[in-house]
């Protein structure tokens, strides 16, 4: 598993009009590439009557899996595009389609590529990218003596708080960035004089908002 990446936010999309031509950016986050072909057959059946529905997705760690798509116009024009915008961006799992409704003046090969670059850049803009870091949970069992230094340490610190457990003892539960582990655990020991019980949970990944 990747420590971090970036990612498209959330599903949606975003409209631009150059020349009279309608270019619409539908983005979405895919895993699979049988998740994004069956997102880009979403669109050209909520699109059926556009002029053209081009595509591009990226999955995997290392990229493995590209696609580009014309959907008519002329080749390399704009799937291709599409696709160079989402290696710039570094953005992983990630299937783009854009909707074209033509407006009767045409673009040439030069514009085509800019419009349909444009309008993914410009989508990706509007819906927002997020850096995903991979996390583990790290649950810190305290007596309620050290709950307040712990609480304000912690909130002061780079380290977020999942939740705070008030038991027989505190068991105060917070998101470690995987390269920090060890880190973690040596500093909450310090604080504590060594009066504390830590405990490995779950891995999983935080999303924070990124903005270029």
């Amino acid at each position: 598993m990747l420590s971090r990446y970036y990612t498209v936010k959330t599903l949606g999309e975003h409209e631009i009009n150059i020349q009279k031509s309608r270019f619409i950016a539908h983005i979405n986050r895919a895993e699979t590439e049988l998740e994004a072909q069956d997102f880009i057959q979403a669109i050209k059946k909520q699109h059926w009557n556009a002029t053209h529905n081009c595509s591009a997705y990226l999955i995997g760690e290392h990229d493995h899996i590209q696609k580009a798509n014309d959907d008519g116009e002329p080749s390399g024009t704009a799937g291709v595009p599409i696709l160079e915008v989402l290696k710039k961006r570094k953005l992983k799992d990630t299937v783009v389609v854009i909707t074209r409704y033509f407006g009767g003046i045409k673009l040439g090969a030069g514009g085509l590529i800019r419009a349909y670059g444009k309008a993914t850049s410009e989508g990706l803009d509007a819906i927002g990218i997020v850096e995903r870091r991979l996390s583990q949970i790290i649950q810190v069992k305290i007596d309620y003596t050290w709950l307040g230094k712990i609480e304000k340490e912690l909130r002061a610190s780079e380290f977020t708080i999942k939740e705070i457990h008030y038991l027989d003892v505190v068991e105060v539960e917070t998101f470690v960035d995987e390269s920090q582990v060890q880190t973690f655990m040596d500093w909450m020991v310090e604080l504590t004089n060594g009066q504390c019980t830590l405990t490995k949970g779950d891995t999983i990944y935080l999303e924070e908002d990124f903005s270029r």
